[in-house]
């Protein structure tokens, strides 16, 4: 993987880039006495600065954040990049699921643990979902970020996340937390109870319980200028343009007029698309519209309705989380133990109101007053005829309004996911060998509900038919009695549940075979075995058809099992210097589709290695490095999927095969088909690091890490937008298909996956903290921690030799942005009962996602790339300790309120003018948190 060239290039700016660090300063680390096992080894050891980066955030860390979940703690890492947020799921449907990614690989190749141990993911790959960890419990997080697969398996290529929970804890803790921003709305708080009695070591016993409760009030767009409208004026170099992200599904509607074919089978005329209130208003569009900017006289005259400002910038959730465990001592060499991990994560989604396309018989009033007065004597001739078999009008002529229903109320989803997680364990010590095993059963379920603006089928279809509702009426004037059917037509249901279950057990064994000059050397043996279930059911009303519009989501149950064992030698080769050698051997069965009765794809194995060292040269300087390889099986959906439709084209399109049938009649989202490919292999890793840290004294240090992954044979597919650009060179991806509510069968397109693809990523992870004493002040604590990113490059889908990266830019492929530098700075003056900390969060600019706009000057359609700007928020905590039992914490998060750089990606949820993945959307808010310890 890595040529000569190349190695010598990455040795030599991870060593410049260290060696010029050394003006600065890295954390210190004090050893602890107790043996520990450390995230990236099995061999438990005195605790201290290892081979492996491994980055430790404590509880008081968390605390100093501000943060109110585990993904606001690692989304402030440097390391961490790109991974999903909670915002999106106004307009992805995801739940408000959130994922880790370390140095922007690719959230499905971090691997997160929770005690060290698997956690259930979400859906059928290994992914887990960080809303399911409970905040109170959290002792400290260990972040690895370097490849782990030799230890852990399949999944770990870009490194670990391992929650640690707390254990062995006494007495009680009451904590109260409030989050109010000061530009309105998006409110926020949680209280939490924590109890522990028993001490392990004394009493031979510790049980320990703790609950938090955490609630977070809707922010709506509306409560914000920059995210107010998808209609967007702006000047950039100089120049005056408009950004328009408008719907043509719009209130008052727009209406489409299509033909019939003639005799020699063409239609009789062009497809004809315009804005009846328009029209009868003198060319002005309706409140909340705008003439759009694709309109051209004789083809094109549509008002695009407004959505942006009738959806949320981030969604209203609550959230309830349990820890228990329980540990109990037999022994000076026997112990048990279990934990029991209870979350759910309740929140509701808002996004615009239901678009829908409604049938107009040209035999109707409204048809006459609406639409035949803008019709030629041709159109009204030759109007397409209603092809509904089960519509009244069927083969009668008629035209097509695309409506957006807003007095139907905005489209509202809940969905409420549990989470469980069971482990019981042992630890033993048996002949010098320290063991530990355990059973763990784990499961992430999820119920998604519509709870608000979806149709039931009859009812809404009835209204349609007897035309009980005015689709070219301004919002807010039909009738009362029209109000009180649309509310009677609203569909609250289930629509679909969900749930991965995991089981397994595990056992590791360390000890010291026997001692070398330099020390002794230790083994470290480990294996475990597991069994991975999806499945996903759709309730019986998606199914039968009871909301309109509605294709009912597929319905999946698989199984996988898979087994892995490793073994870990610890060799100090000479005075202060050690290797490590990992060897693992893992084995995964083919998927079992449950439903079906089948197996599917081939067994699968592989085995990864990997060697690390660490020298200290001086007691002030040490220098590692590692070596190895890592494997991801694909998941189980990856595997077995059936090609079924799996929502909308992110992105509008024009036709991709012009004046052809399936075409829609103007530039629309098209049908997404997914599905799997049963000879889908294991995505392959190399990866290296080098590191150095320079530590003169306990009030000074510095250190920087470079990383290398080169990743091959990765599971790739060609994306929607590289499609429809070459729609004659992927032909083979477009079919058509027929969703409910559509008149006909349009185009779709198929996203399959193949294992062509590779990346490759590098970069420096640096990090520099000093201390000093002031007198009469305090102590004075200055950190500064950042990521460089030298790499992020992969294959363009469906190709495995044409890069492309998302380095400072927005690439349409990932849809996202790699940041070239994320830096984290801060300080903190402890003075007696007060402290006093500022942390700075900075990261690079970059180009934007290019998109059309309209020159104001020319009036003419054109592109721009824009150049985000570098960004920054600073925060500000003070915390009083009033006596031993009681804290008193006041902080302001983005002191200086700055609101989300302007975007115009179009990507990642429903919200326009920004990206809500990059900015702090809440702005400026002041939290108060109170503790009590008894």
């Amino acid at each position: 993987m890595f040529s000569k060239t190349h190695k010598v290039s990455a040795v030599r700016i991870a060593v410049i880039a260290a060696i010029g660090a050394m003006t600065m300063s890295a954390q210190a680390q004090t050893a602890q006495l107790e043996r520990i096992e450390v995230t990236g080894s099995s061999i438990k050891r005195i605790a201290s600065e290892g081979s492996l980066p491994v980055q430790i955030i404590s509880a008081k860390d968390i605390a100093r954040t501000g943060a109110t979940t585990a993904a606001e703690v690692l989304q402030n890492l440097p390391a961490m990049q790109g991974f999903q947020i909670a915002d999106v799921a106004v307009g992805s449907n995801s739940g408000g699921t959130t994922f880790a990614n370390i140095h922007d690989i690719g959230q499905s190749y971090t691997l997160v643990l929770l005690n060290g141990r698997r956690v259930a993911p979400t859906g059928s790959g290994s992914t887990v979902n960080l809303q399911g960890i409970p905040m109170a419990a959290i002792d400290r997080i260990e972040v690895l970020t370097d490849g782990a697969s030799a230890l852990y398996g399949s999944d770990a290529i870009a490194g670990v996340v391992n929650f640690v929970l707390k254990k062995n804890h006494q007495g009680g803790n009451v904590t109260v937390n409030g989050n109010v921003p000061l530009e309105g709305g998006g409110k926020s708080g949680f209280a939490s109870l924590t109890y522990g009695f028993g001490d392990i070591d004394k009493d031979r016993f510790n049980v320990l319980a703790s609950y938090r409760h955490d609630e977070q009030k809707q922010l709506a767009a509306t409560d914000r200028k920059f995210g107010s409208t998808a209609y967007i004026p702006f000047e950039y170099g100089g120049r005056n343009y408009v950004y328009d992200r408008t719907s043509p599904s719009a209130v008052p509607a727009n209406v489409t007029i299509t033909a019939k074919n003639g005799a020699d089978g063409k239609p009789a005329f062009p497809a004809y698309a315009f804005n009846p209130y328009a029209k009868a208003n003198g060319g002005k569009c309706a409140d909340r519209n705008f003439a759009s900017l694709t309109n051209v006289v004789g083809k094109q005259e549509i008002c695009g309705f407004d959505y942006a400002n009738t959806i949320e910038i981030y969604p209203e959730s609550k959230r309830d989380s349990l820890f228990l465990t329980g540990q109990f001592k037999v022994s000076d060499k026997l112990s048990f133990y279990s934990d029991v991990v209870l979350s759910r994560f309740d929140l509701t989604a808002r996004i615009a109101a239901n678009p829908v396309p409604v049938a107009i018989p040209s035999s109707t009033d409204i048809f006459k007053k609406w639409v035949a007065p803008y019709l030629s004597p041709v159109q009204m001739a030759n109007l397409a005829l209603e092809t509904d078999k089960t519509s009244p009008n069927f083969g009668k002529p008629r035209v097509t309004a695309g409506y957006r229903a807003q007095d139907f109320g905005t489209r509202d989803s809940q969905s409420i996911t549990d989470s469980k997680h069971f482990v019981i364990g042992a630890d033993a010590e048996l002949a010098g060998w320290i063991m530990n095993g355990g059973y763990t059963w784990s499961q992430n379920a999820i119920d998604e509900k519509y709870v608000g603006g979806y149709f039931k089928k009859a009812e809404f279809l009835s209204m349609v038919q007897k035309n009980q509702f005015d689709p070219f009426a301004e919002a807010g004037k039909q009738t009362p009695e029209t109000l009180k059917l649309m509310a009677d037509s609203i569909y609250h249901g289930t629509v679909r549940k969900a749930e991965s279950n995991l089981m397994g057990f595990d056992f590791r064994a360390s000890r010291e075979l026997f001692k070398l000059p330099a020390g002794d050397l230790s083994l470290g043996l480990g294996a475990d075995i597991r069994e991975q279930q999806y499945k996903n059911t759709p309730s019986a009303d998606a199914v039968n058809g009871v909301i309109y519009n509605f294709s009912a989501p597929n319905q999946f149950d698989m199984k996988r099992k898979s087994g892995g064992v490793f073994g870990e030698l610890l060799i100090p080769v000479i005075k202060n210097m050690e290797l490590t050698a990992a060897l693992r051997y893992d084995s995964i069965k083919s998927t079992n589709n449950v439903l079906e009765g089948k197996t599917v794809g081939e067994d699968l194995s592989a085995t990864t290695y990997k060697i690390s060292g660490k020298y200290q040269i001086v007691p002030q300087v040490l220098v590692r490095g590692s070596y190895g390889t890592g494997f991801k099986a694909p998941d189980m959906l990856t595997l077995g999927a059936p090609l079924l439709p799996n929502g909308v084209t992110a992105a509008s399109y024009d036709c991709p095969f012009k004046d052809t049938s399936p075409c829609q009649p103007t530039k629309r989202q098209y049908t997404q088909l997914a599905g799997g490919n049963a000879l889908i292999k294991p995505e392959k890793s190399e990866q290296m690091a080098f590191g150095i840290r320079f530590e003169p004294n306990a009030s000074f240090g510095i250190g920087a890490d470079y990383y290398n992954v080169y990743i091959t044979d990765a599971i790739s597919g060609v994306s929607a937008s590289q499609a429809f650009a070459e729609p004659v060179k992927f032909s083979s991806l477009f079919t058509t298909f027929q969703q409910p509510a559509e008149d006909k069968p349009y185009y779709a397109f198929k996203s399959v996956s193949t294992n062509i693809g590779r990346s490759k990523n590098s970069g420096i992870d640096w990090d520099i903290v000093g201390r000093v004493n002031l007198e009469s002040l305090g102590r004075l604590t200055m950190g500064l921690a950042g990521t460089y990113v030298i790499e992020s490059s992969y294959t363009l889908p469906g190709t495995n030799d044409q890069y492309t990266n998302s380095l400072g830019h927005y690439n349409d492929v990932s849809a996202s942005v790699t940041f070239r530098n994320k830096v984290v700075a801060t300080a903190t003056l402890d003075s007696g009962a007060f402290t006093n900390s500022f942390t700075l969060n900075w990261k690079s600019g970059y180009t934007d996602k290019e998109a059309p706009v309209r020159d104001v000057a020319t009036n003419k359609l054109t592109t721009v790339a824009m150049e985000v700007p570098r960004s920054s928020t600073l925060d500000w905590q003070g915390i009083y300790r009033y006596n031993k039992v009681a804290t008193l914490t006041v902080g302001v998060r983005n002191l200086f309120n700055k609101a989300p750089e302007f975007s115009l990606r179009d990507s990642s949820g429903h919200q326009v003018g920004y990206d809500p993945r990059y900015g702090d959307t809440l702005q400026r808010r002041v939290y108060v948190t109170g503790g009590y310890n008894f």
